[in-house]
C-alpha cells in the first residue's frame, strides 16, 4: 500500500478516472452553485447583472448562463470538453480580472480554483470516459 502511495506512476484506468472526477465535478460545482442560481433569478437580476464589457446586462447574464449552465452540462457530460472548459475558463479570467481586482485573494479564490481546474482539462482532456472519447474526437 505503501509503496503505491509513494509511486509516481500510474495506471490508464487511474488516469481516466482523475480526468472524469475532474471534469464531473467541476462541472457540477459550476451548473448547482453558479448556473441553476443565475437561471432562477434571471427575471431579478437580468436589469442589474455586472456589465463590464457594457454590452447590457441582460446580455452578460445570457453569456454567463450559457458558460455555467451549458457548458457546464457539456463538459459533465465530456462533449466538446475542452471548447467548454475553456468557455467558462474565459468567464473566471475577466471576473478575476475585471470584477475582483484589487480586492483580497480572499474574495475570489473560487474563481481561482475554477480557472485552475477547467485550464487542467483543457491540457489533459476529458479522458476516455467521455461522449469525446467514444465518438472519436
Amino acid at each position: 500500500m505503501m509503496k503505491k502511495i509513494l509511486s509516481t506512476g500510474y495506471t490508464d484506468t487511474a488516469f481516466n478516472l482523475a480526468t472524469f472526477l475532474l471534469r464531473v465535478t467541476f462541472g457540477l460545482l459550476m451548473w448547482i452553485n453558479h448556473g441553476v442560481p443565475k437561471l432562477t433569478h434571471f427575471s431579478e437580476w437580468r436589469d442589474t447583472f455586472y456589465d463590464p464589457f457594457h454590452i447590457g446586462h441582460f446580455w452578460m447574464l445570457t453569456m454567463s448562463i450559457l458558460a455555467e449552465v451549458f457548458a457546464s452540462m457539456m463538459l459533465i457530460l465530456g462533449v466538446f470538453s475542452r471548447i467548454a472548459a475553456f468557455a467558462i475558463l474565459l468567464e473566471m479570467a475577466a471576473l478575476i480580472i475585471l470584477f475582483y481586482h484589487g480586492r483580497p485573494i480572499g474574495h475570489f479564490e473560487d474563481a481561482i480554483l475554477f480557472l485552475t481546474g477547467f485550464l487542467v482539462i483543457i491540457i489533459v482532456g476529458p479522458g476516455k470516459w467521455s461522449v469525446d472519447a467514444m465518438s472519436g474526437k
